[in-house]
This record gives structure tokens, sequence and C-alpha cells, in this order.
């Protein structure tokens, strides 16, 4: 078995920072297998189904790499002390969550909040990973090794990881080693001395369609009998027998049309994906957990990985809340409710869910804390009793939203095309006005109204925000385990011994 020694990708040194017209290329060179519409894709920037998302993503890099955001989306590499992305940072103190967290609504606030699995989303999994090798180290000192030489590979190349850790809904009444197929479930199924080969499908790589790499693992309890599926290890997107099965891709129905119909879809479409590994050569240096399940399941909870991804995660879906709060206080405002005590009523629920979010947020990194090794712990609670309500909070604020705005999205034209014909104009002009603009300017802010909230984009996202962490009572059991019952019971104990009352 080798070891990180024969990591052939890792650099001496960091590289430049990554520009979008780099990411760009690197896609174009880099020809991976995905599959949409029947069609095979080796390069996303050229097909219409991914090219706008691919420019979203470009986006965020080009904002990075730009002189004058580099002190809040950089800092330095421990290597040599040139600039790497914040996302790759450890934190180590409080202020360090701070930056970080801001670094991520700035990457967020350019698409919206629409796009989840952007490159710091990952990235806060391996940097937990990597404060934390021992964990992995309890397989195999090796093990520890990889991933703390991986995660600083990715550090120093700007790289971009999107992963694959839920096994497909085939049967789910059956563990993987007792499915019809063994091979049904991603899991290793030939071993050498130079690394591991792996078979089976995997999902739900959001994002996987522009990732540098695929972060393979299982986040799903497993039992034994299921060591060949107890996995955690890295795959290049273009390695050979790896495919990418796109779902549908909204941005394909903006295709042809102008981006003011469809805003959204046409620009922030990331795509979710199955992953299929057809036999696919892992070498042992991008291994980081092998056939152990305690360690497949203690990287996500004994690291602090799953609380530094979900910190960009929380910051990425505040953003998107202020996003929506913004969109119905307009829309108020062009039909003239905004003054109405009834929808101010509304809005202020709306802003109090909305509130509750960024103060969770923010209380991750007001609460951290460091245990017996130093590593600082984003609060687990703080986190959770969010994520937990998430799946209720998201639908509710969609529907107070959709009873603001009535039957204001769904009487709109059926396109622009209608305001461009001289015959039909001066009705559209006439009759879909506000009373404070015409009638195009009403009518794009409805349609972007539109596709957040009802187009078929619209509604991805909603069943992305319900099952975000998980299903709820998953998340809810993650609160159960992270509250401090005893001190609750504590108070109960006092109540209970309170000294009797004297006349």
């Amino acid at each position: 078995m080798t070891t990180n020694a024969g990591l052939k990708t890792r650099q001496s040194a960091t590289q430049p920072l990554r520009t979008g017209a780099e990411f760009l290329a690197g896609l174009r060179r880099r020809k991976r297998k995905v599959i949409v519409d029947g069609e095979i894709i080796s390069d996303p920037t050229a097909h219409p189904a991914f090219k706008q998302g691919a420019r979203s993503i470009a986006a965020l890099y080009d904002y990075a790499a730009a002189p004058e955001n580099r002190a809040v989306m950089t800092f330095p590499s421990p290597v040599d002390g040139a600039p790497v992305l914040r996302a790759y940072q450890i934190p180590k103190t409080h202020a360090d969550l701070r930056d970080k967290r801001i670094a991520a609504e700035k990457w967020a606030e350019l698409t919206f909040g629409l796009m989840g699995r952007t490159p710091d989303h990952v990235a806060g999994f391996f940097n937990g990973f990597a404060a934390k090798p021992s964990v992995f180290a309890a397989g195999g000192e090796q093990y520890g090794r990889n991933v703390v030489a991986f995660y600083e590979h990715l550090r120093d190349t700007h790289a971009y990881v999107a992963y694959a850790i839920v096994p497909p809904q085939i049967d789910r009444s059956k563990p993987a080693n007792l499915q019809d197929d063994p091979t049904l479930y991603a899991g290793v199924v030939k071993e050498t001395d130079k690394g591991i080969y792996v078979s089976g499908a995997q999902q739900l790589a959001t994002g996987g369609v522009y990732a540098d790499y695929i972060h393979l693992s299982c986040i799903h309890p497993l039992r034994p009998g299921e060591e060949n599926y107890a996995l955690s290890l890295a795959v290049p997107t273009d390695a050979e027998g790896l495919r990418l099965y796109s779902r549908r891709a909204f941005a394909m129905q903006a295709v042809g049309k102008s981006a003011d119909e469809y805003p959204l879809t046409a620009r922030f479409d990331e795509t979710d994906c199955m992953v299929v590994f057809d036999n696919v050569f892992v070498p042992w240096e991008h291994v980081f957990c092998y056939r152990n399940l305690e360690v497949c399941r203690d990287q996500w909870w004994k690291t602090p990985a799953h609380l530094y991804g979900n910190l960009q995660a929380q910051a990425r879906y505040s953003v998107k809340l202020r996003f929506l709060l913004g969109l119905a206080k307009r829309m108020n405002e062009m039909t003239g409710n905004d003054a109405v005590p009834p929808v101010q009523v509304m809005m202020g629920e709306l802003a109090s869910y909305a509130a509750i979010v960024e103060g969770m947020l923010h209380s991750q990194e007001v609460l951290a804390t460091h245990d017996e090794e130093g590593v600082l712990w984003p609060s687990k609670t703080a986190l959770y009793s969010v994520m937990a309500l998430q799946s209720e909070i998201n639908p509710k604020m969609i529907d107070i939203v959709r009873e603001l705005t009535g039957a204001g999205m769904i009487t709109l034209p059926s396109s622009f095309k209608d305001l461009d014909n001289p015959e039909t104009a001066k009705d559209i002009e006439r009759f879909y006005r506000s009373n404070k603009t015409g009638a195009r300017e009403k009518i794009k802010l409805m349609r972007l109204a539109w596709d957040f909230i009802g187009s078929e984009f619209g509604n991805r996202h909603q069943q992305y925000e319900k099952f975000y962490g998980g299903a709820s009572f998953l998340v809810k059991m993650n609160m159960f385990r992270s509250f401090d019952f005893k001190s609750a019971g504590a108070l109960v104990d006092n109540a209970l011994n309170l000294p009797p009352i004297e006349d």
C-alpha cells in the first residue's frame, strides 16, 4: 500500500488564485461523462443545460480573485503565505469562523442563495476532516495522513469538490450487502497494491457536473456486513468509468428565450446527479476510510466536518431568505399594498423567520468551543436547532409570499413578445402596469418572483430545502443528542427541592 507520497497532483506550493477563465478552461480540458436527455456530454461549458451554471461558478472564482475582495475571500497559505480561498481555512478562533461566514455570504449573494453546493460547501467538510486526522487514523495511520495531504492539495489548488454520500433509493428495506446485486450501491469490488476499484451508484452529487473531484462516502448508518460500502475517498470527475446522470436540466427551458422570462433558472441551476462508478480505480492516497464502519460514521460526527460544511450552508440559506423578503417587499410596493396593516403583519412574520435563521447562524460562531485538541467546533445546538426547523420554516415562508402575491404571478402575459407586438402592446401597457412603474418593469419583477417560487426550478428548491439536512427526524435526532438536557433537568430538581414556605 502506498502513502500520500504518491499523490501526483499535490503541489509543492500554492498556485495563483484560480480565475473564472481558468475554471472554465479546466472544465473543457478534463473531459467527463455527463448524461442528459440521452446525450453524453464531455464539456459542460458548451451545452445549454450547463453552460450558464458554469459561468455562475466562474463568477465566484473571479470575485474571490479580485484584488479588492482578497482580504475577505482569502487567507495566507501556511505553505508560503500566498492567498488561498478562505473556504479552505481551518478556523482556530471565533474571529476565523466569523470571517468564513462572511466569505460564504459574499459568494451566496452572487447567486442569491440559489446555488447550495458551491466550492465552499464540501471544502468545509474537508476542513473538518483535516482538523481531526486522528479519527481517520483509527482505521490505519496512513488514512489520517492521506486526508490531510488531500485537504492541502485542495486548498493549494483552489479545487472544487462535490460529494455523493447517500445510497440510491432502490430497496431501502435491505442493507447494501443484501440487495439483489451487491454492486448496486457504491462499494469496493477489488483491492490491489496500488489502490482499489469501486462499482455501484451513489447520490446526490449536487454541482458534480462542475466539480474537479467527487467525494464518495456514506452518511447513512451502516451495519456489520456492509464493510465494502464503508468508504471515504476522492475521485476526479474525469476518472475512467465515472458517469454523472443529471436530473432534468431546468436551464433547458430557458434556452432560446429572453433571460427575463426565467432569470434565475437560466443562470443558477447547479444540477443534481446520480454518480455511477463502473470499476473506477482509486489510488490509495485518495482513500481516507477503507472498509471501516466506525470511521465511516465518525468522520461526520467526531470531526467538526458536518458543522463547518453546514455553517456555509446556513450562511447561504440566510442570504436566500433575505432575497425572498426583498422580493416580497418589492412586490408589495409595486401593488400598493405595502402600507396595509395585514400585509405588514405577514411581512413581520416572514422577517421573524429570516431573523431566527440569521441569529442562529451568528450563534454558531459566538458559542463555538475548543475541544481537548484545540480544535474549534461551531455550536451544535445553534446549527441543529435551525436545521431541524428548516423543513417547516421554508414552505411556510413560501406560502406567505404566495398569499401576498395572490394572482399577480399567474396573470402575467405569455412572454415579453406581447409587449413587443404593436397590436397588443397598448393593452399590456395599460392593464399590467402598477401605480409606480410601467408594465415591463412590473412584469419583470413578477417573473423573477415566479421563477423563484412557482417554476420547475423554484419547486426543486422547495424540495431541496425540505431535505437539505436529510429527513427532518434525523436532524431532530442530532438536536436531541446535542442539547444540554442535564442542565435542564437540574432546574427541575431545584424546583422539586424548594424549601418549605414558612408562615
